[in-house]
């Protein structure tokens, strides 16, 4: 029996992992949420009340489950406890001690979201397609060694500090090269020790918390956000987030040894979609990309961006089960394909003459690569209320083992529909 199992995106983001969290949170004790900021937004819908987080883990939405920020994660305060408030407006969270925060998690402060969309205006045409919240500075504050913890917060000396170093920096940068106001080191510093009251409860150690839930035999869920062709070393570099997005970090990004994850598993849409720039092979750019857009409601939980949308990439996927090391995946979304005649599937791109197979690390050869598409038949019906595999009509089976044969990994949960009893669950990763 896996008792840590990992859950990742295995795409360019949005596949769904907030539904998949949330139904799998019910065989969890803890939940942890590993890398990225508010740049990322879970939609979960529960008893028809939808639910969007950008940072509390999804399992927040189960009583008793011990939900965890860690290390890996960049906060920005504000949307956190706008996040706190919310979940307490709808009657859930009622137990504070469910949520932990690492007390070595990144801070957002308000000159990252400033810096953020300032050089997304300086780049022009060249924009990487940020979401303009601060992630990329954030993060990269915290590898140039200036970055503020949350666990700063609990020392207002130590903030100040920091806080002041930093501004010296940061308005300069601003003023001089940028030509904007600066900041106020006064302004920010009273703003953080407001957050810092109604937090310091959650802020601890949560390495040393996991190490001992792990000793005692819990089962834990890590949580990851974005997608995998999404991480800053393996993804479509430069048009990707900040942070690591695959397996690896759940171990980096909440403390513990890779040793102790006992099974990985991606989450893919049964299409595939992507928010912002960057090379996509398998984009629909005309009315069927909007059709498949409008079908399955392609817009960021985030921004409201619409996103882009295509047919599943094979390609992708294997290179995606590769740098994972995936044990299973979970195939969402595939309702959305319930009234199409046909179905492509992308099994390789064509390129300068020759036929690639292996997903290419350099973004302006992906850029100009073909897709090489396999025909299948649709299925022209409903699985929206199907819960049993043998029950889906013969074409979608079908759909879905070709997928399995493709990338080589055994697909152990289909999703028909957004709501939480909408899936078919073939095989438990906790049991």
């Amino acid at each position: 029996m896996a008792k840590n199992v990992v859950i990742v995106g295995a795409q360019w983001g949005d596949e769904g992992k907030g539904k998949v969290v949330d139904i799998l949170s019910e065989y969890a004790d803890v939940i942890v949420r590993f890398q990225g900021g508010n740049n990322a937004g879970h939609t979960v819908i529960v008893e028809q009340e939808k639910f969007i987080l950008h940072l509390i883990p999804s399992g927040i939405l189960r009583k008793g489950k011990k939900c965890i920020i860690g290390n890996g994660v960049v906060v920005d305060p504000a949307i956190l406890l706008e996040e706190i408030d919310m979940l307490l407006a709808k009657g859930q969270f009622q137990d504070s001690s469910n949520l932990l925060i690492s007390e070595d998690a990144h801070l957002i402060m308000p000159y990252h979201k400033k810096l953020d969309v300032v050089r997304e205006r300086v780049r022009g045409q060249y924009k990487i397609g940020t979401t303009g919240r601060g992630i990329g500075p954030a993060y990269e504050d915290k590898v140039a060694r200036c970055g503020i913890r949350c666990g700063d917060l609990l020392r207002e000396e130590v903030l100040r500090g920091k806080l002041k170093t930093n501004l010296l920096e940061k308005n300069h940068l601003l003023q001089n090269i940028y030509h904007e106001d600066c900041f106020a080191m006064h302004d920010i510093y009273e703003q953080y020790i407001s957050y810092a009251e109604k937090i310091a409860p959650y802020i601890t150690n949560t390495s040393i918390y996991l190490d001992e839930a792990i000793k005692a035999g819990k089962r834990i869920l890590f949580e990851g956000a974005q997608g995998a062709l999404l991480d800053v070393d393996h993804g479509t570099y430069p048009f990707v987030t900040s942070s690591n997005t695959v397996a690896g970090e759940a171990a980096t990004g909440s403390g513990i040894g890779p040793t102790k994850i006992d099974k990985v598993v991606g989450v893919s849409k049964a299409y595939t979609t992507r928010v912002g720039e960057g090379p996509f092979p398998t984009e629909l750019k005309g009315e069927e990309g909007m059709r498949l857009r409008e079908q399955g409601g392609e817009y960021g939980a985030t921004t409201g961006r619409p996103r882009r949308c295509g047919w599943f990439d094979a390609v992708a996927g294997i290179y995606s089960a590769r740098i994972n090391g995936l044990d299973g995946m979970i195939l969402t979304k595939l309702d959305v394909l319930d009234n199409l005649d046909k179905i492509m599937i992308c099994i390789g791109y064509r390129y300068d003459n020759n036929i690639l197979k292996d997903f290419p690390s350099d973004s302006d050869i992906l850029n100009k690569c073909e897709p090489v598409y396999e025909i299948m038949d649709g299925w022209k019906e409903p699985t929206s209320n199907v819960t049993k595999f043998s029950r889906l009509p013969k074409n979608a089976q079908k759909y879905i083992k070709r997928l399995e044969e493709l990338i080589e990994v055994s697909i152990i949960i289909v999703s028909v529909g957004a709501g939480r009893k909408e899936a078919i669950m073939i095989e438990n990763p906790f049991q």
